[in-house]
C-alpha cells in the first residue's frame, strides 16, 4: 500500500507561512491578536526579521500618497452620522472632518490598507479563509497632524512596540527659504524631544530612540516644525509649527 502523503491534501496549507510573509501580514495588520504579540516580541529580539517589517513598511507605504484624489460623495457626511446614530438632518459643523482635503488622504491610507492586504492574501494563498475575528476587523488606530488651515498635513502610526513611527504625509510645497519639516514629541507639560526629518512628500518611517519612546503614550502631541537642515535632530524648536495632532490611542 502506497503511504507516501499526498501534497495536495489538507495538510499541504498548514505549513507555516515564511517569515517574509509573516512579515507582510504583521504590516497589513491581517494578524490576530496573539500573532500580533508574537511578531512584536520577534522584532525586538531577531534584527533580520525586523529588517524584513521594514522592508514591508517601505513597499506598502507608496501606495497611500500614490493614489489620485477621490471626492467624497454628497452622502459620504450623512451616512457617517447616521452609522453613529447622529442626527443627519443637522448642518454638519467645519471641522476637520468634512474637510475635502483630509478625506482625499485617508482615501489613499484605506487604498494602500486594501492593497497591503490583497497583497498577503496572494502570498500566502491559504485553502480556507475563516472570518476575521471583531478585533482583526478594528482599524489600526492614527494620528492626524492638522495645518493651521484645517487641512490634514501628515496621518502618524504608531507602532504598538513605540519604537517606530510611520508617517505619511499630503504632500506639499518645499519651504521657499529651504528649511525642512522636523518631528517633535510633546509630552504632557513637558518640553519638545526631536524625532529627526521628517519628509513632505513622501511616507517613511521614524526610528524613535529608546529614550523617547515612553512618550509616544496617549495625552502627547506630535508636532512638526521648519528648521534649518544643519543641526537635525535639535534640541529644542526654533521655527515656527506647521501642524500638530494628539495621541490618542495606540
Amino acid at each position: 500500500m502506497n503511504t507516501t502523503p499526498d501534497p495536495s491534501g489538507d495538510d499541504a496549507g498548514s505549513l507555516p507561512p515564511s517569515d517574509d510573509v509573516r512579515a507582510a501580514e504583521y504590516v497589513a495588520g491581517v494578524l490576530g491578536a496573539q500573532e500580533r504579540r508574537e511578531v512584536q516580541a520577534r522584532i525586538a529580539g531577531d534584527a533580520a526579521f525586523a529588517q524584513l517589517v521594514d522592508d514591508w513598511e517601505r513597499r506598502f507605504a507608496p501606495w497611500s500618497t500614490g493614489m489620485p484624489p477621490a471626492e467624497p460623495s454628497p452622502q459620504m457626511w450623512p451616512r457617517i452620522l447616521s452609522r453613529l446614530g447622529w442626527d443627519a438632518a443637522q448642518p454638519a459643523r467645519r471641522t476637520l472632518w468634512n474637510n475635502a482635503a483630509f478625506w482625499r488622504g485617508m482615501a489613499g491610507l484605506a487604498t494602500a490598507a486594501g492593497i497591503a492586504a490583497v497583497t498577503v492574501l496572494v502570498l500566502r494563498a491559504p485553502p480556507a479563509l475563516q472570518p476575521p475575528s471583531t478585533e482583526e476587523q478594528a482599524a489600526r488606530p492614527v494620528t492626524v497632524l492638522v495645518r493651521d488651515s484645517g487641512t490634514a498635513g501628515w496621518i502618524a502610526r504608531i507602532d504598538p512596540g513605540r519604537d517606530k513611527v510611520l508617517m505619511v504625509p499630503v504632500p506639499s510645497a518645499a519651504d521657499a527659504s529651504g528649511r525642512v519639516h522636523e518631528l517633535w514629541i510633546i509630552p504632557p507639560g513637558g518640553a519638545p524631544q526631536s524625532l529627526g526629518f521628517l519628509s513632505n512628500e513622501k511616507a517613511h518611517t521614524i526610528a524613535v530612540p529608546p529614550p523617547l519612546q515612553p512618550l509616544m503614550a496617549s495625552g502627547a502631541t506630535l508636532a512638526v516644525t521648519l528648521e534649518d537642515q544643519a543641526g537635525i535632530p535639535h534640541r529644542a524648536p526654533a521655527g515656527p509649527v506647521v501642524a500638530s495632532g494628539d495621541i490618542r490611542s495606540i
